[in-house]
């Protein structure tokens, strides 16, 4: 009799066990400790949004007085790991705090996330270098991150709807650092400090956003134009995706996961009668029907709250019209980079959309799973980080080598 291996879940609430699992998952990186992760979320009970939101806080906080301390001793690599650690935590306070109904404290948290970023960019042994990217009439954030023994090879880190930045250094920064890539990480329009302190939301033609930062990196001293890859993690698989259909010279992409429709993951909880409601341009009768389901399901409610923020709409009909927007499916064909894409088993957000990315790229794309026997299934594989960047990495050392 065949055996389905599972992991026991760390909290009787879905969301919050996979919060936990990616926290933990973040610690083979350094952007976490399990001991101190598993200990302050364990008095946390089912519903409990505020404790939760509590226990993230004070641990960030506990973690960030360390870094302090140890920075102000000298203790550089100490500190640079608190820091990290702290600007993690932070991360998933400022994200269990957007789904609140009282957000009051959101501005602060993120800036305590923020100070422990640059906390760690002080500190850390890695050389780093702030790159501002022109973009429009203004500029996006980036840093570059330089390898000690460089192959000649840059990734272009692209974030997904919702990441801190330390989590974006667990998914691929810290890996790429280790096999001589050059890494630039940067903030979006909606993503981040442009969500968070100027106030700019999400754009569905993300090569408007990776055309001037493709150009930004490629002018850097010692960057080779010609093997710059992109890596887009989550909402980033949509970005990506998108923008290499119509922005050619990335050597490599990669998307974890393959995103072709974005709407499907708010569509999916939206009864088909509001929808065609909704498709017939009853929207007033759709957002009145929408704020009176939301009073009766409180965790979709909490989640639209913190998924709606970086779209920048005011009502229901509004914002999955805007959603609807972000899809490749008729612009996929065009893509001509080599393209992985990355399929966990049990993806609960876009079940089924890396196969399908992967048959609208069919000439040019190879599709790479993970598996619950492997202890890397769910949206983005968050408890196999070590396998996703073996495998990964992998790939594109052969696709960019010299």
């Amino acid at each position: 009799m065949s055996h389905q291996p599972s992991i026991r879940p760390f909290s009787a609430d879905a969301d919050l066990d996979y919060e936990i699992r990616c926290a933990l998952g973040r610690c083979a990186a350094g952007a976490g400790d399990p001991g101190e992760i598993l200990a302050a979320v364990a008095g946390v009970r089912r519903g409990d949004h505020v404790g939760w939101y509590e226990a993230w806080a004070g641990l960030a906080e506990r973690t960030f007085a360390t870094a302090v301390a140890c920075a102000a001793g000298e203790h550089r690599v100490s500190a640079a790991g608190a820091y990290l650690r702290a600007s993690a935590y932070f991360g998933v306070a400022v994200n269990a705090l957007s789904s609140l109904v009282d957000t009051d404290r959101l501005a602060t948290t993120f800036a305590r996330q923020r100070g422990a970023w640059e906390g760690f960019l002080a500190t850390t042994a890695v050389a780093v270098e702030e790159v501002p990217i022109p973009y429009e009439d203004t500029h996006l954030p980036g840093w570059l991150f330089r390898p000690a023994r460089p192959s000649g090879a840059t990734l272009v880190a692209v974030n997904g709807s919702d990441g801190s930045l330390a989590s974006v250094w667990a998914a691929c920064v810290a890996p790429a650092i280790e096999r001589g890539y050059a890494v630039l990480v940067f903030d979006g329009p909606g993503q981040q400090s442009e969500l968070f302190e100027r106030r700019t939301s999400f754009r569905p033609d993300w090569e408007n956003v990776l055309t001037p930062v493709y150009d930004a990196v490629a002018g850097l001293d010692g960057v080779d134009a010609t093997r710059i890859a992109v890596y887009g993690i989550s909402q980033g698989g949509y970005w990506v995706a998108r923008a290499l259909a119509f922005e050619h010279r990335f050597a490599a992409g990669i998307t974890d996961p393959g995103v072709v429709d974005v709407s499907t993951s708010w569509t999916t909880h939206v009864p088909d009668t509001l929808l065609r409601q909704l498709d017939a341009g009853r929207t007033e009768t759709f957002d009145r029907e929408m704020a009176l389901g939301m009073r009766f399901s409180p965790t979709i409610a909490r989640t639209w709250r913190f998924r709606a923020r970086p779209y920048g709409t005011s009502g229901y009909a509004e914002t999955i019209a805007e959603v609807r927007r972000y899809s490749v499916a008729d612009v996929a064909g065009q893509i001509t980079t080599p393209l992985l894409i990355l399929s966990p088993e049990h993806e609960q957000f876009w079940p089924g959309q890396s196969e399908r990315l992967a048959e609208l790229t069919s000439d040019v794309s190879t599709l790479l799973p993970f598996t619950a026997g492997e202890g890397a299934d769910e949206h983005c594989q968050p408890l196999a980080p070590a396998l996703a960047a073996q495998r990964t990495f992998d790939w594109l050392d052969e696709r960019l080598a010299s």
